[in-house]
């Protein structure tokens, strides 16, 4: 009888429910980094401080370490379909927000609005994770999740081109000028300012919308058991688990770090004008913009080229997924954390051209970081495998926290300093590769 049910499972076509769940992969990853775009431009419209603009990744990132164990135990009670389409509606409803927030220019709302579009992701993260693990035979549950997480960072990869083209174009008034013009004008201007924001995020309310209804109606093949209960205590007590969660942390604080003030840092040292002076540099950029970039605000033009830090992520991926076949997983994650770490310390230590090639080229290194920490984490854990889960996603949260630290440091004593901060989370993860560099599979 076992080993029917065993070969009715091998049996099953898996691939239309791997193909929505990747979907899922990408949505997320993609929305994540159009939040990196949409800061600059709060920051102008808003004329916040840096520290001030961190609060936005604050909201996106706090719903983690809020919901990750919540949306278990959720997911746990209704299933994991239904999970699902409570993550998307969840989700849809947070871009709608962007429409009152954008009309009334109220940057609590847009606060409120980001806390529940990353709700809806937590959930979806809490979901399929897991779900790709087991869609399928056992010894291809790596492979699958690698997949899916390279269609996540080609989401990433896309959304800062996204951001440039819809988000970062056109140029923002400051205060003084919107006081000098008539009453009619700075209508008009607030009118157009709130359709740049509201446009983009309606068109993904729309499609999030419809993409539940599509789970809601695709019958998913039911092959998780629901987690066992109990069992955080005992894992928190593990050291092997704590370092893991901390390595979460601090390598999502320093990616999303990197990422949301990458425009704002290439600006700070006039590289926008380097750029229209490069013959070639100014061709990629005339290229990805579709269009002159002295048309353009600086920030899209920059925008444009944050898009490769994103693109290195998804090519690193490919590339660390195989390296990770012929080496220890540790042993690589080491040799791309120490290249990170030395990445940001020639970027720090130069300007212009080399400066910017060096920030970019970390994207490359930040890629497997997440996967192997997480999979190093779990080895050996067996049936605590699903509560670890909760709690590393529940770490995410990094993303919240480094953000605004490196805000406050960079109003404080400028981009060069707040690297600082960065460093020292790629320090960590190179020291838990260490620790872990002989386990895992080689």
């Amino acid at each position: 009888m076992a080993a029917a049910r065993k070969n009715k499972k091998n049996s099953t076509n898996y691939g239309p429910a791997f193909a929505l769940i990747t979907l899922l992969f990408f949505l997320w990853g993609f929305i994540t980094v159009l939040v990196d775009s949409l800061i600059p431009r709060l920051r102008e419209v808003f004329e916040l401080s840096y520290f001030e603009a961190g609060l936005v990744q604050l909201a996106f990132f706090l719903a983690y370490f809020l919901l990750s164990v919540p949306a278990g135990f959720i997911l746990s009670r209704i299933g994991y379909q239904r999970g699902i389409v409570l993550g998307l509606a969840t989700m849809a409803m947070g871009c709608l927000l962007f429409w009152p927030a954008a009309a009334y220019r109220l940057f609590p709302v847009f606060l409120l609005g980001y806390f529940t579009l990353a709700g809806g992701i937590t959930i979806l993260q809490v979901a399929a994770n897991p779900y790709v693990s087991v869609l399928g035979s056992e010894s291809a549950a790596s492979s699958r999740l690698n997949l899916s997480q390279a269609f996540n960072s080609l989401g990433t990869a896309l959304a800062p081109l996204v951001g440039a083209l819809f988000l970062l174009s056109d140029r923002i008034a400051g205060s003084i000028e919107i006081s000098g013009m008539s009453e009619a004008a700075r209508e008009a201007y607030f009118r157009n300012e709130a359709a740049a924001v509201q446009r983009p995020f309606l068109v993904l309310a729309i499609g999030i919308a419809l993409l539940a209804g599509v789970f809601a109606l695709f019958k998913l093949p039911q092959i998780l058991q629901k987690a066992p209960r109990g069992g955080y205590g005992s894992l928190l007590r593990m050291p092997k688990v704590r370092s893991g969660v901390l390595g979460v942390f601090l390598y999502v604080g320093a990616e999303v770090a990197v990422g949301s003030y990458m425009v704002n840092y290439l600006l700070s040292m006039g590289l926008d004008s380097l750029i229209l002076g490069h013959d070639r540099l100014r061709a990629v950029a005339t290229f990805i913009l579709q269009g002159e970039p002295e048309a353009r605000d600086p920030k899209a033009l920059l925008g444009a080229f944050v898009a490769l830090y994103w693109t290195g992520a998804m090519l690193g991926r490919f590339a660390g997924a195989y390296l990770t076949r012929i080496i220890a997983p540790g042993r690589v994650l080491m040799a791309f954390a120490v290249s990170a770490f030395t990445l940001i310390v020639l970027s720090v230590l130069t300007e212009g051209l080399t400066s910017m090639w060096a920030v970019l080229a970390v994207g490359l290194f930040n890629s497997i970081m997440f996967p192997t920490i997480f999979g190093l984490t779990l080895d050996g854990l067996g049936e605590l495998k699903p509560q670890a889960s909760g709690l590393l996603c529940t770490a995410i949260a990094g993303g919240a926290v480094v953000p605004v630290a490196f805000g406050y440091v960079t109003d404080m004593l400028g981009f060069k300093a707040a690297f600082t901060l960065v460093l020292l989370c790629y320090a960590y993860v190179g020291y838990f590769a260490w620790r872990n560099a002989g386990k895992g599979t080689g």
